[in-house]
């Protein structure tokens, strides 16, 4: 399987898919909201799916979609969260 980066990359680099949690139960997840129109209503039932199978839901925005995150919003991601979903919507 093949993945596309949505940014600009020049030159697509190779990068291992990260290995699937074991179990949701007891998951943290984070929810990415990246600011575009409707993407919290798209995580509002990621969210609600999730926790019906264990997991517990840790919500992030990011102030403009025209932009990556912060580099402390995704230091804190990365420190607090088991894995990530990021919603793109329009």
């Amino acid at each position: 399987m093949q993945l596309l980066d949505p940014s600009s990359e020049l030159k697509p680099t190779h990068r291992p898919r990260s290995p699937r949690l074991e179990s949701l139960d007891g998951a943290v997840i984070g929810l990415l909201d990246i600011s575009k129109p409707r993407g919290d209503v798209f995580l509002d039932r990621v969210s609600e799916h999730l926790a019906k199978r264990g997991a517990r839901i840790e919500r992030y925005r990011k102030p403009t979609f025209t932009k990556n995150a912060p580099q402390d919003l995704r230091a804190k991601i990365s420190e607090t969260c088991d894995a990530v979903i990021e919603a793109l919507a329009d």
